[in-house]
């Protein structure tokens, strides 16, 4: 059995074919998913998992060297994006306008979907290198 914290087989392979500057997601169940970008479906019920734990987990693996938010979630979500800031400390953050956020999900690696029910809580990771 895998040892490390992200044990989702999905999650880990999705992190494990990324490289320099690729991108993953994370979202609210309320995001909507380009039929071309693989979802990971976590969301169970209302809440469950949160939007925080899940990327609390992913960040165990990924090296992230940025990330972008929706210009939106200052004043439509601004605990989330306090929780943000504070897990991801000095990672640069770029914020986008929600509807070019849906956009980007074009070019993701995987939406990986919770069961976060807040509006705009939603993420891009980009991945950075490890030396």
């Amino acid at each position: 059995m895998k040892k490390s914290l992200v044990i989702n087989s999905d999650i880990s392979r999705v992190i494990a074919q990324m490289g320099h500057f690729d991108k993953l997601s994370i979202g609210d169940a309320g995001m909507p998913v380009p039929a071309t970008t693989e979802k990971i479906d976590l969301a169970v019920t209302n809440g469950v998992p949160s939007f925080m734990a899940v990327l609390n987990n992913i960040l165990e693996e990924l090296a992230v060297q940025r990330i972008f938010l929706a210009e939106e979630i200052k004043t439509e979500n601004p605990q989330i994006l306090k929780e943000i800031q504070q897990r991801l400390g000095d990672t640069p953050i770029t914020f986008i306008p929600h509807s070019e956020m849906k956009q980007e999900l074009n070019n993701c690696h995987a939406f990986i979907r919770t069961g976060e029910m807040t509006p705009y809580a939603n993420i891009l990771l980009e991945s950075g290198v490890v030396f």
